[in-house]
């Protein structure tokens, strides 16, 4: 196996990968990656575990489609098609059960194109058989990720003190068994700033001044900028995928492993971010400008009632 939100800003992110995006040459992986796309938006999950489905479904379809190039049977391309689908079909109904139905009438549209004659009929066949024993192989190697592993994290506090009882985001995440890093913590960053530096409190004023939910001197575009990075879920990412899949002269395989490598590599990414957000602990900015009065700088001042943008 080693092969390889606010709606406004959804829209506009989606209207500005369609603009960049080649209207042509699209195929079955580039097609199916949409619709898994949708189906991960309709399933409202965290981004973390999101962009962890799309690596798995991914990688399942690249070693579908490389299973059927290596087995060369009669109407490889109508096999590799149906692989394409099976793969999808076996993987997001694993990890999405609630999109079951989608996920099956997606599916038996893809196979209606493609099962016409004797012919075509065993390519599909053999096309569905190497899809699902490629999605059932990665769910098996990824079940054992960490994914499942419990919630352990302690917040820092000090004996009675309150501390907020809502669960953290993705715990697990730092524990998780990467894809292509050697383990989570290989390009940990270097610690944030000290408190008392220059550096903290030109960082911390910025944040102040410009983050702030009503900020004089925040732009309008810098608003719309924030807007935009502030939804993160695949669709938006693996639209810059597909604007080089769907260039001319590429192949269904190509187009399948590069899909894959670009999952692995998102969600190695957010292995590595929640490994330095869990390793270091340090405090949002809601926090830090709240208790503006601790942080033993001069140069930065506590604004009690702050809420960000």
């Amino acid at each position: 196996m080693k092969h390889l939100p606010k709606l406004s800003a959804a829209g506009l992110a989606s209207a500005l990968l369609a603009a960049a995006v080649p209207a042509a040459r699209a195929d079955a992986v580039t097609d199916w990656n949409v619709l898994a796309g949708d189906m991960i938006v309709q399933s409202r999950m965290g981004t973390p575990p999101a962009v962890r489905v799309m690596a798995i479904v991914q990688t399942a379809v690249h070693e579908a489609v490389d299973a059927v190039q290596l087995l060369q049977p009669e109407g490889a391309a109508i096999a590799a098609d149906a692989a394409v689908a099976a793969a999808n079909r076996a993987a997001l109904s694993k990890l999405l059960p609630q999109q079951a139905a989608a996920v099956t009438t997606a599916y038996t549209a893809a196979l209606a194109k493609l099962a016409e004659g004797p012919a075509k009929a065993a390519a599909v066949s053999a096309g569905i058989a190497a899809g699902e024993q490629a999605a059932a192989r990665v769910i098996a190697w990824r079940a054992g990720d960490g994914i499942a592993a419990a919630d352990a994290y302690r917040p820092h506090t000090t004996p009675g003190a309150y501390v907020p009882t809502a669960g953290v985001a993705a715990p697990q995440w730092p524990q998780r068994k990467p894809w292509l890093m050697q383990n989570p913590a290989q390009f940990r960053p270097a610690p944030p700033p000290a408190l008392d530096s220059a550096l903290w409190a030109r960082d911390y004023n910025e944040v102040r001044a410009v983050g702030s939910k009503n900020s004089k001197l925040r732009t309008a575009e810098q608003t719309e900028i924030a807007k935009f990075w502030e939804f993160s879920l695949p669709p938006i990412y693996n639209g810059v995928a597909r604007s080089v899949a769907l260039m001319p002269g590429r192949s269904l395989a190509q187009n399948a492993r590069l899909l894959a490598a670009a999952g692995q590599a998102m969600d190695d990414a957010l292995i590595a971010v929640m490994d330095a957000k869990y390793h270091y602990g340090f405090w949002r900015p809601i926090t830090a400008i709240r208790n503006g009065d601790k942080d033993n700088n001069p140069a930065t001042e506590i604004e009690a009632g702050w809420q960000p943008m």
